[in-house]
């Protein structure tokens, strides 16, 4: 868990000044801790004392070993494969490093399955299906084809999907037509591209609202986000996985079935009828050559 989940959601009372202090450091996250404790403690209008007694009473030694932490976890959401290669090198491990990473991986799945409440998966559902304008779905380098797996999907279910793929300087021009009718889909995971993160701000200014699928590092995005979908994508390898982010957005895809399966079947029979007539599946295309070579047969009798 983030240093900034666990003030937001920690059990622990505060003094009206400890939570001033809180606050601060929520509403400027990370950047407001990385400074000194009286700078700190200036913003938020208390004492220095009171920053030392917040920090002790949730579990730091000090205002330093805090700062060491959030430090840390600023460095990590920052690492890029150069900087990880060193940092995970495949080890000497009896079963392959294969085999290890196929470990690794599900490992981080099994923790994405617990990174958020059951609850939030149909609040996703709720906001992908219950929207009344368009539904935008936006992703950084490798995280886009996430995004445009879920519009193909998505497609099955409504009208009114726009996968923006690749990100381009004119996609910002897309920003004139939304409002607070529409939803914005955002995949961006470590290292979060700044592009996409302005592109959410803005579509944020204008109402739009934020479904946002990130890691525990949290995109920029989660500042502003309706919904926040974490997902653990460490493995040992340079590279962070996605398999993790596919399976949590086959997993809200799923619920969407299960709840909403039945509203949707015309539709779906309705696509399914236009792939037949133009023969997009080899299915289709088998099926018509047995169609023909029956009628041949017959007409040969």
């Amino acid at each position: 868990m983030s240093i900034r989940e666990e003030l937001a959601n920690t059990t622990v009372a505060f003094t009206s000044a400890e939570e001033k202090i809180v606050q601060v450091l929520l509403a400027d996250y990370p950047m407001s801790g990385l400074g000194t404790a009286t700078r700190l403690a200036r913003r938020a209008g208390v004492s220095d004392p009171s920053v030392t007694r917040l920090m002790t009473k949730l579990g730091y030694v000090g205002f330093a070993d805090f700062q060491a932490r959030l430090l840390t976890e600023v460095e990590s959401r920052l690492h890029s494969p150069l900087l990880m290669m060193e940092a995970k090198r495949p080890g000497g491990s009896s079963e392959g490093t294969a085999l290890a990473y196929f470990h690794s991986v599900s490992d981080s799945l099994e923790r994405t399955r617990t990174a958020v409440p059951v609850q939030a998966y149909t609040r996703a559902v709720n906001m992908l299906l219950e929207s009344k304008g368009q539904v935008v779905l936006l992703g950084g380098r490798f995280s886009r084809h996430i995004a445009s797996m879920l519009a193909g999907y998505l497609l099955q279910f409504r009208s009114g999907v726009r996968d923006i793929g690749s990100l381009s300087p004119a996609d910002f021009d897309l920003l004139i037509d939304l409002g607070k009718r529409d939803l914005l889909v955002v995949f961006d995971y470590r290292r979060y591209q700044s592009d996409v993160v302005s592109l959410a701000q803005q579509a944020k200014e204008r109402g739009v609202s934020i479904l946002l699928f990130t890691d525990v590092w949290l995109s920029p995005i989660s500042d502003i986000a309706d919904l926040t979908m974490v997902a653990a994508i460490d493995a040992n390898s340079p590279f962070d996985t996605l398999a993790t982010a596919v399976a949590q957005m086959e997993t809200v895809f799923a619920h969407a079935l299960e709840g909403h399966g039945a509203g949707v079947r015309k539709r779906i029979e309705d696509i399914e009828k236009i792939r037949s007539a133009n023969a997009v599946t080899l299915d289709t295309v088998l099926s018509s050559s047995a169609d023909d070579a029956a009628k041949s047969k017959t007409t040969r009798k």
